[in-house]
């Protein structure tokens, strides 16, 4: 957050990104302060979001009368990044534009960003952009446009830990990492592009972690791309992390499906509800598909991990599926949908497939006949598999998963779902369908009208009884993680007891409510 302009100091060098939310914070820009050395002094990070007024973000960018600006572009803020970097090179154009991050380092002279900037650093920035600084400030030029980051020695990179404010740990994410890199070679990954894992020293991050839970830190989110592929690290991070459960902790790990040593299960059975979350990349369960990505998972592994984790922790877990892979139609999808659904995450994310800008993907375009929007997110828009049409609504189906099943309001409704003859995901579908009717927008529909609609799709298109149909919206209503009256809807229609329900703070918990 921006301090008032009349309080703003100069500073020569600004380091700043647009974040998709408040709640998100930079770690990237956190990382290249701690290591500016004797330019940190001279040197402040500020972030904003992606929401806020282009206009407003330059004058508080001149405030500070920086040399250098270096920005980080991603693909969620490469839009509104244009338009700042657009006006701010037209009123100040002395001020020397470096551009970094994941979406600029890879296809870089193609990118509309890259004739308004002064400078790119591609890659791992850690020590690349104080150097970068430093020529800079003596009134040097480097040689060339596009600055290429040799990886740095992950033991000479300082950690960013202590950067974090009170009002971070207070109000946002607070992002942490065991590792970089990551060994696989999913082709719709930018972690494809990694030569190597490289780990922290294990007891130093612990102590950083020490510092942050001392100022009142929680919940910590790890980016590691493989949290679970060396056990000897993850063990002692969760061997760790039980010594402090009493003190209410949150943690998420992104977690390779097919590793679960049982040195790893000997330790999550311990961790009690509410306290660990697992992202699991499942991606596809096309054999075929899977395969042609470059995509390994062991599927009977897979299998009996998930059924571990269901039937002996306490773990909330999010599995990933992409719609839009070469090769994969919406019958495959489907297929592997509700083979999913039946191992029993708590949700299932379903993403549309990104064009990101560097990765191997790009070599099925023309056998698949891929074709992406032209603007970010860069989403498929249609395959040789998969129409535009279908893919449209695999993209309603995406939105009202999240809002029905991955919100966790619509237990019953879902286990009802479920409970239907044939497929869950088609089942589902047939719900889309019938709320595409209803709604020109997949955005800001409230719980009331979502409620509402599928009030009506039960009776109408699955020929529920009103007092069945009422029974579940009400049940899903009126209980969960706060206390609701009756939807005015069903006020007048209906005669039920209400019920006395436990207040849960979180999504993940809103999962483990067991409906009577």
């Amino acid at each position: 957050m921006a301090a008032p302009l009349e309080q703003i100091q100069p500073k020569d060098i600004l380091l700043g990104t647009l974040n998709s939310t408040y709640q998100h914070s930079s770690f990237g820009l956190r990382y290249l302060y701690a290591n500016m050395q004797e330019l940190q002094p001279q040197t402040h990070v500020i972030e904003w979001t992606i929401k806020e007024n282009s206009r407003n973000i330059v004058e508080q960018i001149l405030a500070y009368k920086p040399k250098i600006m270096g920005l980080s572009v991603y693909i969620w803020n490469t839009e509104e990044m244009f338009e700042v970097l657009s006006m701010l090179k037209t009123v100040a154009p002395e001020i020397v534009v470096v551009l970094g991050g994941p979406e600029i380092s890879y296809e870089t002279e193609t990118q509309r960003l890259f004739p308004l900037c002064d400078y790119v650093i591609t890659g791992e920035a850690d020590h690349s952009f104080r150097e970068f600084c430093q020529t800079i400030l003596k009134g040097e030029k480097p040689e060339t446009k596009i600055i290429r980051s040799i990886l740095p020695d992950i033991k000479s990179v300082l950690t960013p830990y202590h950067l974090y404010t009170d009002d971070d740990i207070k109000n946002r994410v607070i992002y942490v990492e065991a590792s970089r890199g990551c060994p696989y070679k999913c082709e719709y990954c930018l972690s494809s592009l990694d030569k190597s894992v490289r780990n922290f020293d294990t007891e130093h991050f612990l102590k950083s972690i020490d510092g942050l839970m001392d100022r009142g830190a929680r919940t910590f989110k790890f980016v590691d791309r493989t949290f679970n592929l060396s056990p000897t690290t993850s063990t002692a991070i969760l061997k760790y992390f039980l010594t402090k459960i009493h003190l209410g902790l949150f943690l998420h790990f992104e977690m390779v499906p097919d590793r679960l040593p049982q040195e790893i299960k000997d330790l999550i059975v311990q961790f009690p509800l509410g306290s660990l979350q697992f992202e699991v990349g499942i991606q596809t369960l096309n054999p075929e598909v899977a395969v042609s990505v470059s995509r390994k998972n062991d599927l009977v592994k897979v299998r009996d991990n998930f059924q571990f984790i269901l039937e002996h922790t306490k773990i909330h877990t999010h599995a990933d599926l992409i719609v839009g892979l070469p090769g994969e139609t919406i019958e495959s999808f489907g297929a592997g949908f509700d083979r999913l659904s039946q191992m029993g995450p708590d949700e299932i994310q379903v993403g549309i497939l990104k064009r990101l800008k560097g990765t191997p993907i790009i070599r099925h375009e023309t056998q698949f006949k891929m074709i992406y929007q032209k603007f970010a997110p860069f989403q498929i828009i249609s395959t040789s598999t998969m129409s535009y049409s279908t893919l449209q609504k695999m993209n309603r189906f995406a939105k009202f998963w999240d809002l029905y099943a991955n919100s966790g309001e619509f237990k019953n409704l879902m286990l009802h779902l479920k409970k239907q003859e044939g497929s869950l995901f088609w089942n589902f579908m047939g719900l889309v369908e019938f709320l595409n009717v209803k709604y020109s927008e997949t955005h800001s529909i409230s719980l009331m009208s979502l409620c509402e609609q599928a009030w009506n799709y039960l009776q109408q298109e699955l020929h529920l009884t009103e007092e069945i149909a009422t029974e579940i919206i009400v049940s899903d209503y009126c209980s969960g993680y706060k206390k609701r009256d009756l939807p005015p809807f069903l006020k007048k229609k209906n005669h039920l007891i209400k019920r006395d329900m436990n207040s849960l703070n979180s999504r993940q918990l809103k999962h483990q409510v067991i409906q009577s």
